[in-house]
Formats: C-alpha cells, sequence, structure tokens
C-alpha cells in the first residue's frame, strides 16, 4: 500500500512540474519579456553593424517572433486535429 501512495505521490508532484512547464509556455509574461530581450539584442547588433534607423529596425524581428506566438495556437491546433482526427 505505501509503493501506491508513494507513486501518487509522485505522479502528483510530476503533474504540478508538468502545469507549471504549460503555465509559462502559455503566459503573456513570457511573451512581452522574451519580445522585449529580441527587440534589445537585434537593437544592439543592428547597432554595430551600422543599420541605419536601428531602433526601427529591429521591429522587424520583434513582431514576427510577437506575431508568431499568436498564430502557433491555431497552428497546434490545426496540426492536433489533423494528427490526432479529434
Amino acid at each position: 500500500m505505501d509503493d501506491i501512495k508513494k507513486e501518487i505521490y509522485l505522479i502528483k508532484k510530476r503533474n504540478v512540474g508538468v502545469e507549471a512547464d504549460k503555465a509559462w509556455e502559455t503566459s503573456i509574461f513570457r511573451v512581452v519579456f522574451i519580445s522585449i530581450i529580441t527587440y534589445i539584442i537585434t537593437a544592439t547588433i543592428f547597432y554595430f553593424i551600422g543599420v541605419k534607423n536601428y531602433l526601427l529596425s529591429a521591429l522587424i524581428p520583434t513582431v514576427g517572433y510577437y506575431l508568431s506566438t499568436q498564430s502557433l495556437p491555431f497552428v497546434k491546433n490545426w496540426w492536433v486535429n489533423k494528427i490526432y482526427k479529434k
């Protein structure tokens, strides 16, 4: 009986971790944070390689990243429905 309780405890502990990972992956905080980091890094690189309007130009990959995060749930749902025929 103790083995079963231990297994249940381990499964519940794993589920908490999985739920936390899923919450992080889908959080708006993560998307905004990565977008800001992307903008800063891109603007810095563009500055050093001499791109004119580097601050404005750095918006292009940043917006691209943001749009990809907004379209991925749609693509994921399509893929899951196609593969698993829900």
